[in-house]
């Protein structure tokens, strides 16, 4: 990590925080964009392809958000083929120089589970993991509930912790096995026990959920809370 010591945040001219955005190319894209707009933020995409480090993206960003559906190689964190391949691997590099850098970062289904192979964890796929928590037929969400730990991060920024149900769509989870030890779990699937949510004790603002709260049809309106602290925070750093 000491080659990132020498990365320093390009002064903005404007108080609306710029927030990289990395999700590949999918309907959940526009989400993003319109939920950072919604809540004071300015989205900028991030193309793994245009031939720009990622220190330098870091560098010109307030904040790091990172979803997305597709998977996740369980070991390396690649997908097969060369696009996954690149995607996977430059996930990694903006992950580790982001926390490096105390950035914040907020990831998103499999954004999540690239935070945590970022710190040394894994995923795994379950064979019964997608009819429970994956894309229904119509292309709809599947539903369920969690449950959000009292006193963690992620209940203090929604308003609660407890039970409450939200939406779903992967095929690959992270469990107390694979979980990287410097995270924390903050939310957990009732029925099955996969994490739901995970968050960094050692940074100002990292978390992760395995749900979409970019989808907001499919969710309880406070989830929009988690955009609003991620924007708000990221304005620090603007």
């Amino acid at each position: 990590m000491d080659n990132y010591k020498n990365i320093k945040r390009v002064e903005s001219l404007t108080t609306i925080p710029v927030i990289g955005l990395m999700a590949k190319p999918e309907a959940s894209t526009d989400l993003f964009v319109d939920t950072i707009l919604r809540v004071g933020g300015m989205p900028q995409l991030i193309d793994p392809d245009d031939g720009r480090a990622p220190t330098e993206i870091v560098a010109e960003i307030a904040g790091l958000l990172i979803g997305g559906e597709s998977d996740l190689d369980p070991l390396r964190c690649q997908r097969a083929g060369d696009e996954g391949l690149v995607r996977g691997l430059f996930e990694l590099s903006l992950l580790k120089i982001a926390m490096h850098t105390d950035l914040p970062v907020l990831g998103i289904c499999r954004g999540m589970q690239a935070l945590n192979v970022a710190l040394g964890g894994s995923v795994t796929t379950n064979s019964e993991l997608e009819k429970a928590h994956g894309i229904e037929s119509s292309g709809g969400s599947a539903l369920h509930r969690i449950f959000i730990t009292p006193g963690s991060k992620l209940a203090a920024i929604v308003g609660s912790g407890g039970i409450v149900r939200v939406n779903s769509r992967h095929r690959q989870c992270v469990t107390e096995q694979h979980k990287a030890g410097k995270l924390l779990a903050s939310a957990y699937a009732l029925d099955d026990g996969v994490i739901e949510g995970l968050e960094s004790p050692e940074h100002q603002w990292i978390i992760g959920v395995q749900f979409h709260p970019e989808r907001r049809l499919e969710i309880p309106p406070h989830f929009e809370r988690l955009f609003q602290s991620f924007v708000e925070r990221s304005a620090h750093n603007s």
